[in-house]
C-alpha cells in the first residue's frame, strides 16, 4: 500500500509530476515537493554559504523560483533533482560573490559564549580548532570543499554529490578523497 501524502499526491508521486502540478498552480504539489527537498537543498546551501541564516533564505529562494519556473522544467536536459540542486548551487554562488568579506560583529554568539562560559580556556582551544578547521577548509579548491561538507558535515554520499554537482560519480568520489587528504595535512602541520 502506498504512503498517504498530501491531498492527492502520494509519497512515491514522482518529482516529475509534482512539477506538473505546480506548474498548473496545485500548492499541494509544492507541499510535497518543498518536503521531499528541503533538507536537501537546505544542505547544500549551507555547505556553500557556510551560515545557517543564508542557507534558509537560500532555500526559500530556490523554492520561490521551482514554482515560478516549473513549467519551463525540460526532463530531456537534466532530472528534477538535478534541476533544483543547480539553481540552489547557482543562488549560494550569488549570495557569496555579493556578501564577499563581512566583519565579524563582536556580539556574534562566539564571542558572547566566550565571555561568559565559565570554561575560558575549554572555549579558547574549541575556538582555535574550528579556526584551524575553517582555515583549512578555506585553502581547499571550492569545488573540494563544497564535496567535503557535503559528506563530513551532511552525510551526502558521492552519487548524491555527484548528482547536486552534476558530475560523475568518480569524479565526486575523487573531490571527497583529495579534500579530505589536503585538510588532513593541513591539519596535521598546523598540530606540529
Amino acid at each position: 500500500m502506498r504512503n498517504a501524502g498530501v491531498a492527492g499526491y502520494q509519497d512515491d508521486t514522482s518529482d516529475e509530476a509534482l512539477l506538473s502540478g505546480m506548474a498548473l498552480g496545485d500548492e499541494r504539489a509544492g507541499l510535497v515537493f518543498v518536503r521531499r527537498y528541503q533538507h536537501r537543498l537546505f544542505g547544500l546551501a549551507i555547505g556553500i554559504v557556510g551560515e545557517s541564516r543564508l542557507a534558509e533564505e537560500v532555500t526559500q529562494e530556490a523554492f520561490i523560483r521551482i514554482y515560478r519556473h516549473a513549467e519551463m522544467f525540460d526532463p530531456r536536459r537534466a532530472s528534477v533533482a538535478t534541476w533544483a540542486f543547480t539553481i540552489t548551487r547557482n543562488l549560494a554562488i550569488d549570495v557569496l560573490r555579493v556578501r564577499r568579506d563581512v566583519p565579524t560583529d563582536p556580539e556574534d554568539r562566539v564571542f558572547a559564549a566566550l565571555m561568559s562560559n565559565e570554561r575560558v580556556a575549554e572555549a579558547a582551544e574549541n575556538i582555535d580548532s574550528l579556526g584551524r578547521v575553517r582555515a583549512a577548509l578555506a585553502d581547499l579548491p571550492i569545488d573540494q570543499r563544497r564535496a567535503v561538507l557535503l559528506a563530513a558535515m551532511y552525510g551526502w554520499s558521492a552519487p548524491e554529490i555527484a548528482q547536486a554537482e552534476s558530475i560523475p560519480v568518480g569524479t565526486a568520489k575523487g573531490r571527497i578523497r583529495l579534500g579530505m587528504a589536503k585538510l588532513r595535512g593541513a591539519l596535521e602541520i598546523e598540530a606540529t
